[in-house]
């Protein structure tokens, strides 16, 4: 069984802080176009890992390459995919800092390509998303986070925006009220490709923020930067926590 991870912001060495073997970059050609990923072995598991933004954060958020990832993933026998997105808080409840392990999204992404299925396959072509996030990774991921004792909120609803600006006050009011918990630029289409190949998917959320209007502070990716810098260490170790669940 391979696995892979998608990292976003501050989660690029996770390929280099992997003890378990040295990591390999690896070019993957797909019908979307190549995917770079670093190749590792994680207990004698094949494991991959995609910096969802490219090696030196290059890539902003609506222009990477989600299929090519994806497909590349699946190409190469993945059957689990643990993420990783920085995003801002809808939620007093919901601090700088703090966990969440998304149940469900809302799509409010314009521009980017949101499936696999742009002709008719021998593939169910409606896929049902009543459980977008495979709860057993979650419950790996909750569970992790409690044995190290760092806060974490069990559900959350992840709003995707287009970016790469952030979002405006009146959208955020308007996110509340459809009941979004947390919002992110990165998370679709990862979680509706990720179900088209019917590969299990479940991001780990960290809270870099409060999304505008919340606090009335501007905000800055200086904000985002730190926070995620700080929360990282803990990150990479829920996410050995999660891959230790997974093997066989």
């Amino acid at each position: 069984m391979a696995l892979g991870i998608i990292g976003g912001t501050g989660l690029y060495d996770f390929a280099a802080r992997e003890k378990n073997t040295a990591p390999k970059c690896l070019i993957v050609d797909t019908p979307y176009g190549p995917a770079q990923l670093r190749q590792m072995q994680y207990e004698g598991q094949p494991l991959y890992f995609v910096a969802r933004h490219g090696p030196d954060h290059s890539i902003p958020p609506h222009r990477v390459n989600y299929r090519a990832n994806i497909m590349a993933l699946h190409q190469l026998g993945c059957t689990c995919i643990l993420a990783t997105n920085a995003v801002g808080s809808l939620r007093d409840q919901m601090a700088p800092g703090h966990l969440v392990i998304p149940h469900d999204y809302l799509d409010f992404t314009k521009c980017r390509p949101l499936t696999f299925f742009d002709r008719r396959t021998d593939l169910p072509l409606h896929r049902d998303q009543t459980a977008p996030y495979c709860p057993q990774l979650r419950e790996f991921m909750i569970s992790a986070a409690h044995a190290h004792a760092v806060p974490v909120h069990s559900r959350g609803v992840y709003i995707c925006t287009e970016g790469p600006r952030f979002e405006t006050v009146a959208e955020i009011a308007m996110f509340t009220q459809w009941g979004a918990d947390i919002v992110g630029m990165t998370g679709v289409p990862e979680v509706v490709l990720a179900r088209e190949l019917d590969i299990r998917y479940a991001t780990v959320c960290i809270v870099s923020n409060y999304a505008a209007g919340i606090t009335g502070k501007p905000l800055t990716e200086a904000e985002v930067e730190k926070v995620m810098a700080e929360r990282l260490p803990t990150i990479h170790e829920l996410l050995q926590a999660v891959l230790n669940r997974l093997q066989p």
